[in-house]
């Protein structure tokens, strides 16, 4: 049997990662990400698999982020009993996304269910709970970077580091097929150069194809460096007026990037002494395997960490756990930073602390990551002059600042330049990418080479 890939998710769309590679002897898979839509098709597509989990030798997980990892318990449900494969930052990440995810969705098949008791509709059941999250764990099998691993009949794994998330991973296969072998690389999702805490992108050579993603293949971001300079600019804006500034942020990396961002501006002497609250318990986990992975952490934050300057920990930085002394920082008028999930603004601290403080024209919601349609963050990124907060309606006076600098994900320019210096290649796979990213990527490397690709959902494609 000749090897083949299945495109399973993840394919013209950002959600829902998920690729399997056939062989006469293995069936491996690459990532099982939660797809992320309207509630009928997150059921539904999260509990059909094309394939028989059971019959899965190996899994590889890229990284720990819920759109390639959130769907392992499902799996398990489903009978997977093989080896995860993914470095050990990214086994300790995974353990407390997942079990998030799984409270998330307990949460939320508790509120659609009372609605439905109300309208006499029948009862729904969540994917998975924060019990079942836990059973995935035992799964997991931590391997180096660098280090060739046998995954599976013929085939050996090699993971890279991917410079996206702390123990992200560009994994390389090498296949043997008879006589043959197949060299596949994997880069969904690929970071930035020079992002900070972590290694710039491994740029993998000798491939015969690539699997790659399309985020932002119709997109050149401003630098990373900007960052730090609008993020200064915003903040002294904000304190002149003697208000708060709220910055929702995802618990996993954004919030750490902004910590490092703000500890750096402190140390300059570039900002005033004022409180930063990191107001998730979550985030707060996530930034203490930040501090045990120390390993996976680039030169430059190594170092000062040894020398006791841990971006991680400032004195007038404060990590809030209890739920009582959130609600307190409502009640406090000084000026302050005020970092909590979720990203979006769709539920948890971070959608409080917007309802206290958006009607203030003192007041800052910085924005630092991407906003959906329909949710609470895009309506203030697009300053909606009122919004609905937990039914109530308020009006939107605060400043509202969107940092677009902020990004983990290679854009067009660095992607090119990664698939460049990876060639020849017999083919390149875009996935991972809305349409009207992944097609201008697709146009601009077919002026580079004549061998690209954007398969289709369930798509099957044989590698020869």
């Amino acid at each position: 049997m000749p090897v083949k890939i299945k495109f399973l998710g993840g394919v013209r769309t950002v959600t829902g990662s998920s690729h399997l590679i056939s062989t006469d002897k293995s069936e491996i898979l690459l990532d099982a990400g939660l797809f992320q839509g309207h509630r009928n098709d997150f059921y539904d597509i999260n509990t059909t698999f094309s394939y028989n989990p059971r019959k899965l030798n190996a899994m590889l997980l890229s990284h720990a982020h819920i759109d390639h990892s959130g769907n392992i318990p499902s799996l398990l449900k489903k009978g997977m009993r093989c080896k995860i494969y993914t470095t050990a930052a990214t086994r300790d990440l995974c353990k407390l996304m997942l079990e998030d995810s799984g409270k998330i969705q307990e949460e939320d098949i508790r509120y659609v269910n009372k609605i439905n008791r109300r309208l006499g509709l029948p009862l729904r059941k969540a994917l998975y709970n924060r019990k079942e999250a836990r059973h995935a764990a035992k799964r997991f099998h931590p391997v180096p970077y660098s280090q060739k691993t046998c995954v599976a009949n013929n085939v050996f794994a090699t993971f890279y580091d991917a410079g996206h998330i702390l123990g992200s991973s560009i994994i390389v296969l090498d296949i043997k097929d008879g006589v043959q072998s197949i060299r596949l690389g994997y880069a969904v999702d690929l970071g930035r150069r020079n992002l900070p805490l972590l290694n710039d992108p491994f740029i993998p050579t000798g491939l015969d194809y690539l699997i790659i993603e399309s985020t932002y293949g119709g997109r050149v971001r401003p630098p990373i460096e900007e960052a730090k300079i609008k993020l200064k600019e915003v903040i002294l804006r904000t304190i002149e007026r003697k208000g708060k500034i709220l910055i929702p942020a995802f618990t996993l990396e954004r919030t750490q990037e902004v910590v490092y961002f703000l500890s750096e501006l402190f140390k300059d002497k570039s900002l005033p002494f004022i409180p930063v609250y990191v107001d998730s318990p979550l985030a707060t986990d996530i930034t203490d395997v930040f501090k045990y992975h120390l390993d996976y952490l680039n030169q430059e934050t190594r170092q000062h960490i040894s020398q006791g300057q841990s971006p991680f920990e400032f004195l007038n930085l404060s990590y809030i756990r209890d739920q009582k002394e959130s609600k307190t920082l409502n009640n406090d008028r000084r000026p302050m930073i005020i970092i909590a999930g979720c990203g979006m603004c769709e539920s948890g601290r971070i959608v409080h602390h917007i309802k206290n403080n958006i009607e203030d024209s003192r007041n800052t919601i910085l924005v630092v990551g991407y906003m959906a349609k329909n949710t609470l963050g895009k309506r203030i990124v697009e300053k909606t002059p009122f919004v609905r907060i937990f039914g109530i309606e308020y009006q939107l006076n605060a400043e509202v600042v969107v940092i677009n600098s902020f990004s983990g994900h290679a854009d067009k320019n660095e992607l090119t330049d990664f698939i460049t210096q990876s060639l020849p290649l017999k083919r390149i796979f875009l996935v991972h990418g809305d349409m009207e990213q992944t097609q201008p990527l697709f146009e601009n490397l077919s002026q580079i080479c004549q061998n690209v690709y954007i398969p289709a959902k369930d798509e099957e494609v044989l590698l020869e």
